[in-house]
């Protein structure tokens, strides 16, 4: 079972585009694609943050003349770090976009706790249909 931050957008429009939820833990496709990731994400701050750190990081440790194990390790450190905050960036974006974190959730998959998300606040979901 998966743990959800369910973020809200008020007033709430359009359910399908104003509830987001974001997976708590270790973000895979972050690691393997980092600043990709934040693209495809529409985290554009976020992805030219990655952007310009690893491309710094490269930079500096050419410069420096380090040896191909030496920048390999930087890389995956690098990734891995990525890969642990990437979730907490995600939140971040929403939170600058007007999105309330107003619940957490778990479900076996986002589907099914957006489903437990909507049937523990049936009020919410009434006024949406308003």
């Amino acid at each position: 079972m998966r743990v959800y931050t369910v973020h809200l957008r008020r007033p709430t429009l359009d359910p399908d585009r104003d509830i987001r939820l974001v997976k708590e833990g270790f973000n895979w496709p972050a690691f393997v694609f980092s600043f990709v990731w934040a693209l495809w994400c529409r985290l554009w701050l976020v992805a030219i943050g990655l952007f310009a750190i690893e491309f710094a990081l490269a930079a500096g440790l050419s410069l420096l003349g380090a040896d191909a194990p030496t920048r390999m390790a930087f890389a995956l450190g690098t990734a891995v770090i990525a890969g642990l905050v990437a979730n907490d960036l995600h939140r971040w974006t929403l939170f600058r976009r007007s999105y309330l974190q107003v619940a957490v959730v778990t479900g076996d998959d986002v589907d099914a706790a957006e489903r437990r998300f909507w049937d523990q606040r049936p009020t919410l979901a009434a006024d949406l249909v308003r």
